[in-house]
């Protein structure tokens, strides 16, 4: 396979100073957390969805969730203090963050929007998330994660 791309994302990790692996794999449009987790040999409770959603007054947000968890939206605007919260639509969350929906990454988003994660994902050794780039995942230390982006815990996860 080709060498990992440089996006936004991995010279954010860098310049933070931050220890990653970079996990390249073939990218299945609607393949999701599924098959990067088989491609990469890991479980798919380690690899982390990044969602982009908008409270009711359209303003953006980035949850993240283990790849084999949905996200309770109702718990989700409960615990943020929101009346409603609702994915994007991928032409939205595109321009929110810069980067291609099945390539976006919590890291380097174009527009600085507050950043909710599963607590969780905090209990595991390593997470695999989007690197900024269809078919490329980073593996990082999630506390590394959190030093980075300053992420609000939330308990927010639908088995």
């Amino acid at each position: 396979m080709s060498k990992a791309p440089s996006t936004n994302a991995t010279r954010m990790l860098r310049q933070a100073g931050v220890a990653y692996t970079e996990h390249l794999y073939r990218y299945e449009d609607h393949g999701g957390t599924a098959v990067s987790a088989r491609e990469l040999g890991v479980a798919e409770h380690a690899v982390i969805k990044t969602l982009v959603m908008e409270d009711e007054k359209g303003a953006p947000l980035i949850i993240l969730m283990h790849g084999d968890r949905e996200v309770s939206t109702k718990e989700l605007a409960r615990q943020i203090g929101a009346k409603s919260v609702q994915p994007c639509k991928p032409e939205v969350a595109n321009r929110h963050s810069g980067y291609l929906v099945g390539g976006t990454s919590p890291l380097g988003t174009k527009k600085a929007m507050p950043v909710h994660a599963e607590a969780s994902l905090f209990g595991l050794d390593r997470i695999y998330l989007n690197g900024g780039s269809r078919g490329f995942l980073v593996g990082l230390d999630p506390n590394d994660l959190d030093r980075v982006l300053k992420i609000r815990r939330v308990s927010v996860a639908i088995p």
